[in-house]
């Protein structure tokens, strides 16, 4: 796989998103912000009941959730980054609507949300949490999509 490589896949949903461009040029400008050198990423959107699986698999939890990162860098030390990123399109959708947010928006916050988890940035406890939220808002406002010109 050649470096810098962001793909996008789907397992057992039809879903691909919009503006693939932009989203490889704003995930590739987070990561050199965060002095992280991105190798391969794989976006591989699916449903529910596939990431729940997935989850009780490799993770033995037993609940659904919109994420699951696998970090693929053998070197924890290291700022390369190789990983597999899960994502529930049902989890995202309904978080969309639950929050009154556009469901591309909470894409890419669930998305940049897992590159963060490979920056080295946790949520397990209440104050890594708000670390994480305000990361996250941080990086959304740096997603600038073209303008149309009239």
């Amino acid at each position: 796989m050649k470096k810098g490589k962001i793909h996008f896949f789907s397992e057992d949903v039809s879903f691909s998103p919009t503006g693939k461009k932009l989203l490889r040029n704003w995930i590739k400008k987070i990561t050199g912000k965060e002095k992280k050198k991105l190798l391969s990423v794989n976006f591989i959107f699916c449903s529910d009941r596939r990431l729940a699986y997935i989850n009780r698999q490799f993770l033995n939890h037993d609940t659904l959730t919109d994420i699951i990162t696998f970090d693929n860098n053998e070197n924890a030390a290291s700022n390369l980054i190789t990983a597999d990123i899960f994502i529930s399109i049902d989890r995202v959708k309904e978080n969309a609507s639950l929050f009154k947010n556009k469901t591309e928006e909470e894409l890419r916050r669930v998305m940049i949300h897992g590159i963060l988890h490979l920056c080295g940035y946790k949520d397990k406890t209440p104050h890594d949490k708000k670390q994480m939220k305000a990361k996250e808002d941080y990086c959304l406002s740096l997603f600038a999509p073209k303008k149309n010109k009239r």
